[in-house]
């Protein structure tokens, strides 16, 4: 992703995320982006919302887990922020067993995490016989049990979290599936124009299709016939209403390509928003180099 760094605004070398320090975000934002300094948030709006104040110049957000699924409350946001996409990167989540110095795997009772890493770690908590109890966040989970000192608590987060609170790993990558892996969107004010050239380019947007018959059929048989590769396609209720919903998209193409900028006709043709959130060049991960994804 290197050559996406460049977008990086002058002046802000700052990157932020949701979440406290040792976050998977934190450990994703510093992997991809190591010369710029991290900047924690309560929230994903607090962290586009660093970005939009010109507080910092990047956002790493996740999207999706191929265990857990979407990070729905993303996909609600996107639609709505001034920010554009200009990077993605998959990051491989390996989960730490964390707990205060001097705690045994034999002492301990309880497990403290976000409630998506403990149903990915079901067979460690199963094995030894936890109790396990959900926190807002992984790297929220390592603090407070760092603090508390009680060594009959341990925390399933990352080794950055392990490492930032000063807890020792008592398991490392205790995660039932291997192919546990986030994807994050970076985003930033200034759109990205990535140069084809230089590899396959993604192109994500959201619609909003007319109200007629077979209008979702329509408006998507253009990527079909044009030879578009659609990765992720997902719909989402508009203001709770069960009669429309918005769709998100993830192509493969640059919106100038022709088949691509056809297939774009034909769906604004039968919708009645068209957004472009993005495109940037794709990680990767996506032509199977799965190492890529760290």
């Amino acid at each position: 992703m290197s050559q996406d760094k460049k977008t990086s605004p002058g002046g802000q070398n700052i990157i932020a995320f949701q979440g406290v320090p040792g976050a998977y975000s934190d450990l994703a934002a510093r992997k991809v982006y190591p010369e710029m300094e991290t900047l924690p948030c309560p929230s994903f709006e607090d962290a586009l919302e660093a970005v939009e104040k010109g507080r910092a110049g990047l956002a790493m957000i996740p999207v999706e887990n191929s265990v857990a699924g979407r990070v729905a409350e993303i996909h609600q946001i996107l639609p709505h922020t001034a920010l554009h996409i200009v990077a993605e990167h998959f990051h491989r989540v390996n989960h730490q067993l964390l707990a205060p110095k001097g705690a045994t795997i034999e002492g301990l009772k309880r497990v403290y995490s976000h409630v998506h890493a403990l149903s990915q770690c079901r067979k460690l908590i199963r094995e030894l016989g936890l109790d396990p109890i959900i926190s807002a966040d992984t790297a929220g989970a390592a603090a407070e049990v760092a603090e508390r000192g009680n060594l009959q608590e341990a925390a399933i987060a990352s080794k950055l979290a392990g490492e930032t609170y000063g807890l020792e790993i008592l398991r490392s990558n205790i995660e039932d599936a291997e192919h546990n892996t986030t994807r994050f969107l970076v985003m930033a004010r200034d759109p990205f124009d990535p140069d084809p050239v230089k590899g396959k380019i993604m192109t994500s947007l959201v619609f909003y299709v007319r109200n007629v018959p077979a209008a979702v059929y329509k408006a998507l048989g253009g990527f079909a016939t044009n030879g578009v590769n659609m990765t992720r396609l997902e719909s989402f209720m508009i203001d709770g209403s069960f009669a429309q919903a918005q769709f998100y998209m993830d192509i493969e193409g640059h919106p100038t390509e022709e088949n691509v900028r056809l297939a774009l006709e034909d769906l604004n043709f039968y919708s009645r928003e068209v957004k472009i959130l993005g495109v940037y060049h794709a990680h990767p991960f996506r032509q199977g180099k799965e190492n890529a994804a760290e």
